[in-house]
């Protein structure tokens, strides 16, 4: 995320069962050599098309196919988690907003593009068992100053006093009690309109530093800062109270709707405060004015994602010595870390041209018990398979799927599991066949399910994700396992998912012999 603003610019909810044929696996026999739970996430950005749509003007058709080129492809290379850019300016890449249409869409503000991205989007990663997260970019009302090109209805023009040009580009002034409000309640038409499983922030509060501008905000703290000495700590209470406006607001209607925020790398340097980390670069609670890690302190947020795009041993801001102060400072939220496979196209950035320096960093990530995963920036550098990144995550990283891992603050209680499982040889495989299962005692329907095969003499270790046959994110009762070979014996066993994806019992285990 941050090339673009260049450009621009635990608890592992696991159980471990014991099952054979013919004897009882005992814990120490079981050894995972992959995480069975764990956030695999990549950015598809939208601003300026970077990422998607890649053409603005193509039909409705042709942007649906590139955009299911792109979950297929990430599906393929084991992402479990896309973070969908629906709001770059003060715009919408969804129907049921108070704001116009976005201009990467359709090559003007406001032009109607035949079709909702954002629930096309959501319903195919669903379908390719992928949690979608929909991605705000909180303060941004303009992305240049070609002001002359907004839509009629853009906030800008109905309210232009909630505003600051900055580096000439249109910026929501933070210290309005009305912007706050209103940025709520834009977040909150997705919140209550759409089947996302989370609300997802970049980094984008109070603007970079550019040398020779100043925040034109000197008459907002005159008249809304009482209280504070510092205009500097006064912004600060400005981000927060919007933040913890969301948290209370995306609980209220979705209890169990994720919020996690992505920012910069570096809350805050030693040098700046005492709790920083060992670094010496930019930091969000200065140049930000964004005090992120009280964001997790105070529960506001579900996750953290920090973008940490510097190599290993990084002398100005080490990627270890981030991922080390990060992982000790989530207070029990989860932290997954913002990862830049893009590096590897800029010159600057020789690092990154080792084809060992995201795997690396994979490897320190999962070595770290209070890590949960990582998200890459971005979609087409992924494509690309820049460095062969790719190649590893199906090879090596990602070769087995895994589940995201559950919050247990939002929702502890798992599903019962499911019931009259059975499964029968056919033509053309194996069909799987079960009832959904008695409601838990929170009520909650189930979500969807994951099936897992075993073959004979194999210990049946259900904490070993190479045993998951299929994870699915629907409410199906049936499934075809057509990858089998004749004569050969397999044993199936199904557990339950609630939304948060938290996993029930397993079923009685079935054995069929394929024909």
């Amino acid at each position: 995320m941050y090339l673009y603003k260049r450009l621009l610019c635990t608890l592992l909810f696991i159980t471990i069962y014991s099952l054979s044929i013919a004897q009882t696996v005992t814990p120490e026999e079981v050894t995972q050599a992959e995480p069975k739970r764990e956030f695999r996430g990549v950015w598809i950005a939208t601003v300026v098309n970077l990422d998607w749509p890649t053409n603005a003007k193509a039909t409705a058709e042709a942007q649906e196919k590139d955009l299911l080129n792109q979950l297929n492809f990430h599906q393929q290379a084991g992402i479990n988690a896309i973070m969908f850019q629906v709001r770059p300016a003060a715009d919408a890449f969804y129907a049921k907003s108070r704001e116009p249409w976005s201009k990467y869409l359709t090559g003007r503000q406001g032009q109607e593009p035949g079709y909702d991205p954002l629930e096309f989007a959501t319903t195919e990663a669903h379908k390719r068992g992928m949690e979608l997260h929909a991605w705000f970019n909180p303060y941004r009302a303009t992305f240049d100053n070609k002001f002359w090109a907004l839509a009629q209805n853009h906030i800008t023009r109905a309210k232009p006093e909630w505003f600051f040009i900055y580096d000439g580009i249109k910026l929501f002034n933070p210290g309005i009690p009305e912007v706050r409000e209103y940025i709520v309640q834009v977040i909150l038409d997705v919140v209550k309109n759409y089947d996302v499983d989370g609300i997802h922030m970049d980094d984008y509060f109070y603007p970079y530093p550019v040398r020779g501008q100043v925040i034109g905000d000197a008459e907002t703290f005159a008249q809304y800062g009482e209280g504070f000495d510092n205009i500097k700590d006064w912004r600060r209470d400005n981000v927060d109270k919007l933040v913890h406006m969301l948290a209370d607001s995306i609980h209220k209607y979705k209890p169990r709707m994720k919020f996690g925020i992505s920012p910069f790398g570096i809350w805050a340097n030693k040098s700046q405060h005492p709790d920083g980390s060992a670094t010496n670069g930019g930091s969000s609670y200065i140049e930000n004015y964004a005090d992120t890690r009280k964001w997790v302190q105070q529960g506001w947020i579900d996750y953290i994602n920090p973008q940490i795009y510097w190599h290993i041993a990084n002398r100005v801001a080490s990627f270890d010595t981030l991922l080390n102060w990060w992982s000790n400072n989530t207070y029990n939220r989860h932290l997954y870390i913002g990862q830049g496979p893009y590096r590897f196209y800029e010159q600057r950035s020789p690092a990154f041209k080792n084809p060992s320096e995201i795997p690396n960093q994979i490897r320190l990530i999962r070595e770290n018990p209070r890590v949960q995963g990582s998200v890459f920036f971005r979609s087409q550098t992924l494509m690309a398979n820049a460095n062969h990144l790719v190649d590893s995550l199906k090879e090596d990283f990602y070769k087995y799927p895994a589940l995201p891992p559950p919050m247990l603050w939002l929702d502890s209680i798992a599903p019962n599991a499911p019931q009259n499982f059975i499964a029968k040889a056919e033509n053309k495989g194996i069909m799987l066949k079960w009832q959904a299962p008695v409601l838990a005692k929170d009520s909650e329907a189930v979500y969807g399910y994951v099936i897992y095969r075993f073959q004979q003499n194999e210990k049946f270790d259900m904490a070993d994700p190479k045993n998951i046959l299929h994870i699915q994110y629907d409410s199906e009762t049936l499934y075809m396992d057509s990858n089998v070979k004749p004569g050969q014996t397999y044993y199936y066993v199904i557990t339950a998912l609630d939304r948060l994806k938290n996993e029930s019992d397993r079923s009685p285990t079935m054995m069929v012999t394929a024909p």
